[in-house]
């Protein structure tokens, strides 16, 4: 079972949520904050199991870790421990709804629980709560039961009500050293050129730098967007529709046409940040004519970051990295996703 050894970085939050099993100040509603994949869900888990171990409530001063080995623990690692719930929306909507608020916690935190000292909530992504769904919980975390315990974990803070933010001990995420990175992917037996380019991607994220190097179609979207890049200067309307329409097929989670074999994990945000990597690059460039600190420096990669710095001002390169930004808030808002991605290839043919 994974203890908060195992956690590479992150040395303040592991510090705190120590503390608080040592010392006993547990609080009712924690926000564990920071970019997708960034190790939010394991450290969660961790802390979840540790308030539920039977060892640590024997002995919190000298036991803040899992054992691994009670009844408690055995049900954490295998996620059966049935004071530790998991709060998910419908396999038909992306969002959470008041309707998954009210059956799965309203309608049951009130029941104590069934072997534990906690009865703990673990809500992944909390930013798809809708406002109707944040203010039913909020009613909750406002008079908790004392046995109650909230780990909303969220990459996007700014969706969350602030009368929910008032309410939550905040723990922030931090980027890790490219050295740690690099070091976890030599532990996995990933080094070289494959290593570099996903510690130059992931900057400080270990689950990312982890999930682009054992992803197969890493590099074949890295070309696609290559090709894309090198060409969208001359494209006229009918191509970037088909762009467009070739990218929703991929990436677009509401279409019901998306091709189920596709990885489902890579999303629209995985290729958006690889198009602002070119500009990264190319923006470097222009200012340095230095290709040492490049992440595309090599072939044809360096070839299109030359000609976007070539062809691109100081002030069109910022014009798409902003576009590229409201494009992934556009489409976490629900935004027509074509819409969203039209109006961000039009302003990089216009930059380029």
């Amino acid at each position: 079972m994974n203890s908060f050894d195992d956690v590479i970085g992150q040395k303040q939050t592991v510090d705190h949520l120590r503390n608080a099993i040592r010392y006993g100040k547990i609080s009712n509603a924690y926000l564990i904050c920071g970019e997708r994949r960034c190790g939010k869900q394991f450290i969660a888990d961790i802390f979840a199991a540790a308030l539920e171990c039977e060892e640590t409530e024997k002995d919190p001063e000298h036991n803040t870790d899992p054992c691994g080995r009670c009844h408690s623990c055995v049900q954490a690692a295998t996620k059966n421990q049935p004071d530790i719930i998991y709060v998910t929306h419908t396999e038909k909507s992306n969002l959470i709804s008041v309707d998954d608020i009210r059956e799965q916690v309203n309608h049951t935190v009130a029941i104590k629980p069934y072997s534990s000292r906690y009865k703990i909530y673990i809500m992944n992504e909390a930013e798809k709560m809708n406002q109707a769904a944040q203010n039913a919980l909020l009613k909750t975390i406002e008079e908790p039961p004392e046995y109650a315990v909230f780990l909303l974990l969220t990459s996007n803070v700014s969706a969350l009500l602030p009368t929910i933010l008032s309410r939550c001990v905040t723990l922030q995420m931090k980027p890790v050293s490219d050295g740690e990175v690099r070091g976890y992917l030599k532990k996995k037996n990933i080094q070289g050129s494959k290593a570099d380019m996903c510690v130059a991607f992931a900057r400080g994220n270990i689950g990312k730098a982890m999930f682009l190097a054992t992803n197969e179609r890493f590099d074949s979207i890295i070309e696609d967007s290559s090709a894309l890049m090198d060409s969208i200067g001359s494209i006229d309307q009918t191509e970037i529709d088909n762009a467009v329409g070739s990218i929703k097929k991929y990436f677009d989670k509401t279409d019901k046409n998306v091709d189920d074999q596709n990885d489902a994990d890579i999303d629209i945000n995985d290729y958006l940040d690889i198009i602002a990597v070119w500009y990264r690059d190319a923006l470097l460039y222009k200012a340095s004519n230095d290709t040492n600190h490049l992440i595309f420096k090599n072939g044809e990669r360096l070839n299109v970051v030359m000609k976007i710095a070539d062809h691109a001002s100081y002030e069109g390169i910022e014009q798409v990295l902003n576009a590229i930004d409201r494009t992934k808030t556009r489409i976490a808002a629900n935004v027509n996703f074509e819409l969203a991605l039209e109006l961000l290839f039009l302003t990089i043919r216009d930059n380029s």
